[in-house]
Order: C-alpha cells, then structure tokens, then sequence
C-alpha cells in the first residue's frame, strides 16, 4: 500500500528564513512502516507492512511568518509528563534565538487560560531567561488542566491578543482540541498556525512510534518494580503487585517488565485474562508460589477492568473513570489463599503520579529538543494542523486526522509481546497468545 499524507499549509512562504543552514523542501518521503506497526495503529484493511508518504521535518529555506511580527503562544494539557518543561524551553529558544521572534507567552492552565474572563488566570511571558533552567524541573511552568472549552471564546481570545503561532502540547484530546481550535479560528477568518506536540507517558497516540516522557516514566517504573521484587523475596510467599500507567494500552507495563526481568506475570489493557480455572491467574501465582516462594505482578491500570463493576463515571476529559485493578487483584489474591489456607504477604505499589510527575531523563531531553525546534520549524513555515514526531527513525510531520483517528495498541501477535512472554513465563496463561 502506498499513501501520501498531506500537510496544510497556510500560504506562500515569501520570507527568508534566518536560519542558514539544512534547509529542506517541501517533498514528500517515502517511510517503510512495518505490519507489525501498522497492525497497532491501522484498521484490518491496512494491517500490511507499506510504504507510506509523509513530509519530512525541518527548516524551510523561505517562511511565512515575519518573525519581528510574529506572536507565539504555548498551551500545555492533560496530565503530566515527564519532558512538558523541556519542550516548551526547546520552543522558546528556538524561536528566539534561531528565528528572531521576541512575543512569545504562555498560556496558564490549559486551555482555561484562554478564557481570563471567567477563570482569570494570567498570560506568563516566555524569554529564554524564564525558561533556560526549567528542564530541572518536572511538570510544566505553565501549569496544565483537563476538559474542553469553548472555542469559539478561544478563537476570540487569539485574535484579540494578535496570535499567529500556537504550539499545543498534549495527548489524544488535546490534538482534537487543537484540530477543533485550527476549525474555530478558520471560521472567524484568522490566518494562525496550530502545530501539535503529541505528549502521552501511555505512548499510545497513534502513528507516534514513541512518545516524549514513555523513556523517563520506563525508568521509574522499574525502581518501583524493584521495590516490589525486594518487598516479595524478604517475606515467605510475598507479592508484590505494581499498578502502572496505561488506560487503553500496556507499553509502560510491557517495556518496564522486560527491562528487568523480576517480573513473573504482565496484565495490560489488550489482553482479558481470567482470574480462576484452567489458564486463570490465580492458580499460576499458586504454583509460582509453592516452587519459589515469591512473585511480582505488574498491571497497566486499564487492565481488567471488565472484572470489576463499571460505575458509568466520567472525569472532566470524557474518559470512563477507571476501577483500581491493583486493589481489586489485592483483594481477590487475599481472598484466594485464605479458602486454601495458604499464607501470603502482599505489598500494593502504586506510584503513578511519581512517574509522571519527575524530570526528563537524559534520553527524552534530547528528543523533546528535537520535537520543540522541529515544531518551530514547520509553524514558522505555515505549515498547521500537524504534529511532529518520530516515525521509523525520521523525523516527520503528521496531520491530526491521522494522530487522533484512533489509539495506538500493544500487538499481542509481535514480536514485542512474545518478548515480554518469554521474560516472565507467563506464556501458558489464558488469553496471552
């Protein structure tokens, strides 16, 4: 299958651009995208490996922007991320010291921050002397919020404060939001640019092989891992149970389990695995139990969750608020062993909010530089609605419509997955193939 994915633009470009070196054009490149990929990302009729067309990221030898004219807004969404500071630095320095734009300002708090009148939340100007220390820091200086706004008040606000340039950081929602704001802003006749930096610690958005902040949160999912391996080895027939981040997709509790290998049994959104009977997981921690004395399982906190009472329950974003499936483990696990008269100790680690909320590692600080400056590229060069990223080693320019068609799956039948059944033994357990 061959596919060009086409990037807006919005006009001729009649200004030299100030940087002078690596320009690019404006051709599109052919990626190799392999099925394994495509099968996480694409619907069944587009599960084979294919060439697909994107345009390549980077410097425009001319720009659309006049940058001693230009205005820039920075907005940051959703939950946090490890790399939301280091990004917003890579814009600022970017656009200062690469293209001459001196107006730059954040937006506070999401996307309320484009409503001051009813939350009255104050615009923070952007100078590299504001943000040259902040990759120290976890968060974002802009603060963040959840839930959908008006946009045609955002569009109103844009105008009034002469935008031209809105870069948007944050996940799935977060880039309907910005293809919703692009829409508004259109429809009240404004020509403004609204470049996305797709933000998931999940690395769940789609056709983003891996998103900034997944390294980091790897990282400190693994010291909560080894916690719990010690916590289960210093007690006789301990567990430790560990409750990773990842509504709809398992990657973090996938990648953290393998890069270790203390770990005995995975459970992850794609795969519905059974508690009793033949295959069932209690009965393999039972076994696990009795040959070694101790056990490790790491669950994704979308796992499951079909065992448990839905409650219907919704946050401010939309999504279904989720059951506590490492509590809910807890409870049947306890409840298990008591009928047999089996001891055990088990030891609950949530630590998701300290994954996220820590600083960058060095790995994501050097890719959020790239996204930030790649970002500044294709805005100050017209081009909109688009976010960049990382696709098969090149760095690339994707339209919304692509990034939010639908979320990114772990693959049950890869390689990947088969990795992780190796390195856990948990290969015999109904419905992990």
């Amino acid at each position: 299958m061959q596919k060009t994915f086409t990037i807006k633009t919005l006009g001729q470009c009649g200004f030299d651009n100030p940087r002078k070196h690596g320009a690019i054009s404006d051709e599109y490149i052919p990626v190799y995208v392999s099925e394994e990929f495509m099968k996480a990302c694409g619907n069944a009729s587009e599960n084979d490996a294919a060439t697909l067309y994107f345009q390549e990221a980077g410097p425009r030898e001319k720009i659309f922007f006049e940058p001693e004219k230009t205005k820039v807004a920075i907005v940051t969404c959703g939950g946090l991320c490890p790399g939301l500071n280091d990004v917003i630095r890579s814009i600022v320095m970017e656009l200062w010291h690469g293209y001459g734009v001196r107006d730059i300002i954040g937006i506070p708090y999401g996307l309320e921050g484009f409503i001051p009148k009813k939350y009255g939340h104050k615009l923070i100007e952007l100078t590299p002397d504001v943000v040259s220390t902040i990759y120290m820091l976890g968060g974002t200086i802009l603060g963040s919020s959840r839930g959908a706004q008006n946009f045609d008040e955002i569009a109103d606000f844009l105008n009034e404060k002469g935008i031209n340039l809105l870069f948007v950081l944050g996940g799935d929602g977060t880039m309907k939001a910005a293809k919703a704001i692009s829409t508004a802003v259109k429809e009240h006749g404004l020509t403004l640019s609204v470049i996305g930096i797709p933000k998931t610690i999940d690395n769940d958005i789609n056709f983003v092989e891996q998103s900034f902040g997944f390294a980091t949160a790897v990282d400190e999912a693994t010291k909560a891992i080894a916690a719990a391996h010690t916590e289960a080895v210093g007690m006789n027939n301990g567990i430790g149970i560990v409750k990773l981040m990842g509504r709809e997709s398992g990657f973090i509790a996938a990648h953290a389990a393998v890069s270790l290998s203390l770990v005995n049994f995975v459970l992850i959104p794609e795969v519905r695995f059974a508690l009793h009977g033949e295959g069932g997981l209690l009965p393999a921690l039972e076994e696990r139990l009795a040959k070694r004395h101790h056990a490790v399982i790491v669950v994704a906190e979308g796992a499951g969750q079909y065992l448990m009472q839905e409650t219907g329950q919704k946050d401010s974003s939309g999504n279904i608020i989720l059951q506590d499936i490492g509590g809910y483990l807890q409870k049947e696990i306890k409840a298990y062993f008591r009928e047999k008269d089996f001891p055990v100790v088990i030891k609950y680690i949530d630590p998701s909010y300290m994954v996220r909320a820590v600083p960058a590692n060095a790995h994501d600080r050097v890719y959020c530089g790239f996204l930030g400056r790649l970002a500044v590229d294709a805005g100050m060069s017209g081009k909109t609605e688009m976010v960049v990223s990382k696709l098969m080693g090149r760095f690339v320019h994707l339209p919304f419509e692509l990034v939010t068609k639908q979320r990114r799956k772990l693959d049950i039948a890869s390689h990947y997955w088969h990795s992780v059944l190796a390195a856990t033994g948990q290969g015999h357990l109904k419905g992990m193939l």
